[in-house]
């Protein structure tokens, strides 16, 4: 079933996007932990992907990935591919009937925790090429303390929608 976005959903998307931009390259910074930061805008494009749907989450993967990639130090593309690829699987647990409370679910901090394990998988797996560290150890290092710190952040709003869907 193909969901349908009026032009105010689009305009609420586009600024909490960019608000989420702003937020992930200039303050999130300082909640790092040995140099792992939380993903928002990962949490960010799941949460589209459940709400919206697939073609959504893709193009908004897309775009914040692409715009992460240009303000911060990065190969340019490899976050737009990621978020991209992410927004696309994660949508297809899109589910018409479960959009007002998909992220007050377990199945939301399950995705996004595989969605999480998968972004990481596929960065280091290109960051490391030609490096002395091997895949493992940074994916030990780094890659699954980001997936943790990232669901770790996303309880937030998963509380917050749960306390809202009980109410």
């Amino acid at each position: 079933m193909v969901n349908k976005i009026n032009f105010r959903d689009i305009v609420f998307l586009v600024s909490v996007s960019l608000l989420f931009i702003v937020i992930q390259t200039t303050f999130v910074p300082l909640l790092a932990v040995s140099s792992i930061v939380p993903d928002i805008l990962l949490i960010w494009v799941v949460y589209i992907s459940l709400v919206y749907g697939q073609i959504p989450a893709t193009i908004l993967g897309f775009s914040v990935g692409l715009l992460d990639d240009i303000l911060s130090s990065g190969v340019i593309g490899l976050t737009a591919f990621i978020k991209t690829l992410v927004g696309f699987l994660a949508g297809y647990f899109f589910n018409e009937n479960k959009r007002n409370y998909a992220t007050g679910e377990l199945l939301f901090l399950l995705i996004l925790f595989f969605s999480s394990l998968a972004h990481n998988v596929i960065n280091i797996f290109f960051i490391i090429q030609g490096a002395e560290m091997t895949f493992w150890s940074a994916m030990i290092r780094s890659g699954l303390f980001s997936t943790v710190y990232t669901l770790i952040t996303a309880l937030l709003p998963f509380f917050y929608f749960r306390k809202r869907i009980q109410t």
